[in-house]
């Protein structure tokens, strides 16, 4: 067994009503045998889910006392506004931040509109975040290329070597199924002195139809040779589900033997595929 093992964390969303919340709950105890580094609560589209997403976020640390990373979006929110939200969070003793721009509600294609005594670009509310003291800052990181630079990798390496310098500690980064875009990434920033941890985004495909829809909305890519895989299989679930664990699981792999230090499961609040996964990654899990 390897003594060095990776981290792992996984990614929730704010329920919409009480099936949802049941279903978040046993998911959480579910992958609580995984003994979760951190989670994350995500913001809804256009910052749709704000309150939610702080009440689940103070609900989950309260219950589980997990490192709980809240997402934080400049979407339809003033500067005075985002300063009570940190400051609610403070209360609650969470201390760590995922700062983001946030996607209009269009889409992240769609024209950003912004805010009136908001922001517009999420270097500023990774400031505001580190000036108000006591908070851990993590951004996103786009291997696949950011929709609003046109997926210029130079422009977006530049944009987050920003980040680091105005305060932000740690990356996550969109689903990755290309892994030498994220190492292309990462060496780039170690090239750059970057001191950034960068958590590589795992999503474990259950439907083909499911992920052409978020790729296409993400501005992400799948290699061509393993979306036909996909394709192949669309029309059966159980075939499309074991594919979708099998790849990841080897993806983790990959990128573990590259020098990966950890892996973000996005689990849609299902924790049945995200399991399975890790299940094949035993051997990763010394203890764990």
């Amino acid at each position: 067994m390897l003594s060095n093992k990776p981290s792992v964390s996984f990614e929730f969303f704010p329920p919409k009503d009480d099936a949802g919340v049941e279903q978040l709950w046993n998911s959480i105890k579910a992958l609580d045998k995984y003994s979760p580094d951190f989670v994350s609560v995500t913001y809804g589209a256009g910052g749709s889910t704000r309150e939610r997403t702080i009440a689940i976020a103070c609900e989950i640390f309260e219950k589980t006392g997990y490192r709980t990373i809240a997402h934080l979006t400049c979407v339809g929110s003033t500067r005075s506004e985002l300063e009570e939200i940190l400051l609610q969070y403070r209360k609650a003793n969470i201390h760590d931040v995922l700062a983001l721009r946030g996607d209009p509600v269009g889409g992240p294609s769609a024209e950003w509109t912004p805010t009136l005594d908001g922001f517009n670009h999420a270097d500023e509310l990774v400031q505001l975040a580190i000036d108000m003291d006591g908070f851990n800052v993590g951004v996103a990181a786009f291997p696949d290329g950011h929709p609003a630079s046109q997926h210029n990798f130079e422009q977006d390496l530049q944009v987050l070597l920003n980040k680091e310098r105005l305060g932000a500690t740690f990356a996550i980064t969109q689903f990755v199924f290309d892994c030498e875009k994220y190492l292309q990434l990462t060496q780039a920033l170690e090239d750059a002195g970057s001191k950034l941890t960068v958590y590589p985004g795992i999503m474990p495909v259950t439907s083909f139809k499911q992920i052409s829809r978020m790729l296409e909305l993400s501005g992400g890519t799948m290699p061509p040779a393993m979306m036909a895989q996909f394709e192949s299989v669309s029309a059966d679930p159980e075939a499309t589900r074991e594919l979708g664990v099998n790849i990841a699981a080897q993806i983790c792999r990959d990128l573990y033997a590259a020098g990966a230090t950890g892996f973000h499961f996005y689990t849609l609040n299902n924790s049945q595929a995200t399991q399975q996964v890790l299940d094949k990654l035993i051997d990763l899990f010394p203890n764990k």
